[in-house]
């Protein structure tokens, strides 16, 4: 069980450390080559602090552990919100942001119930995460030209600003940051997929309990640390930008790269039970966005207690299944 507990926790750090490293080797690159700073944030930050998610999940696809595989996007999904924007509001509660984040926030609930249509069938195909990229690839070319066109909104540019603090002078040492970043991904995945399952079958706690919480939580550690930074700095667009655009990502990009690696199989449970869940926090937020000019503390609490309720029930029901 040590054994167990420390290849999750080496998991876990090995996917913080080559995910930050991944995202500023990438961002510094990306300046080098001339690229606007919104492409940088809109493309670069928001695959490369979801690569995570994506490893996890392919590598519990391919080791025919699919429930680890769902439960980690839809999990992260609903800690993104719920978990990570709560603590970002209890640090400072949130205004001031613009068009771009209610849009985007709309868009990953219109996704989410995509998803939502998916998990009728018994398995989520080839074609349908071929559909999905596509889907993502619109999302970007649309959002990119929206920015464009838009003198206000900067939200993209922030969130690439973000990971200018560490600057990567030289071009190999950026290159040095991608490659080794991806390294320790691809180690941290397999160390944090093959505990997490030995940890659920010790336990007899099922598999998608284990990524829908202890893995997704552990994926999404980019961007509840680019959160919490982002949030004391008083960069409030940076927040909503950063979780909405990773629950866009997780379905399109993630699922969408998973399922066309290699299929997923799809628990009832997730249909029942994590999705409409997913779906229900996404709501909320579109709905405070429309309707509030600033997100207070007590809304950061709510969010936190729901989201500890929704782990107790997880684990509780877990282990009485």
């Amino acid at each position: 069980m040590l054994m167990d507990i420390g290849l999750v926790s080496a998991g876990l750090v090995l996917l913080f450390v080559g995910g930050e490293g991944l995202v500023r080797g990438s961002v510094s690159l990306a300046e080098r080559l001339g690229l606007s700073k919104l492409i940088i944030g809109l493309v670069i930050v928001g695959f490369g602090t979801s690569t995570p998610e994506l490893l996890v999940s392919v590598k519990a696809a391919l080791d025919g552990v699919p429930e680890i595989a769902l439960g980690n996007v839809i999990g992260s999904n609903i800690a993104n919100i719920l978990l990570i924007v709560g603590i970002s509001i209890v640090i400072l509660p949130i205004a001031g942001w613009n068009r771009t984040a209610v849009r985007d926030a709309v868009m990953a609930t219109l996704v989410g119930i995509g998803l939502f249509g998916l998990l009728f069938a018994e398995k989520i195909k080839r074609f349908e995460g071929v559909v999905l990229l596509v889907i993502l690839l619109a999302y970007l070319s649309v959002s990119y030209w929206l920015e464009r066109r838009s003198q206000a909104s900067k939200m993209y540019d922030h969130e690439a600003e973000e990971f200018e603090d560490v600057p990567v002078n030289k071009p190999w040492t950026a290159l040095l940051f991608v490659i080794g970043g991806i390294a320790v991904l691809v180690l941290g995945a397999d160390l944090l997929v093959k505990g997490a399952v030995s940890i659920a079958r010790n336990f007899g706690v099922p598999d998608a309990v284990i990524g829908l919480s202890l893995v997704a939580v552990g994926t999404s550690l980019p961007e509840l640390a680019t959160s919490i930074v982002a949030a004391i700095r008083r960069h409030s667009d940076v927040v909503l930008g950063n979780v909405i655009g990773s629950n866009i990502f997780n379905i399109l990009a993630i699922l969408g790269l998973t399922t066309v690696i290699a299929p997923v199989e799809v628990s009832a449970r997730f249909r029942d039970i994590d999705t409409p869940v997913m779906l229900a926090a996404s709501v909320l937020l579109v709905a405070l966005l429309f309707a509030l000019k600033r997100i207070g503390r007590a809304w950061g609490i709510a969010m936190l207690v729901t989201y500890a309720a929704y782990m107790v029930y997880l684990f509780t029901s877990g282990l009485t299944s």
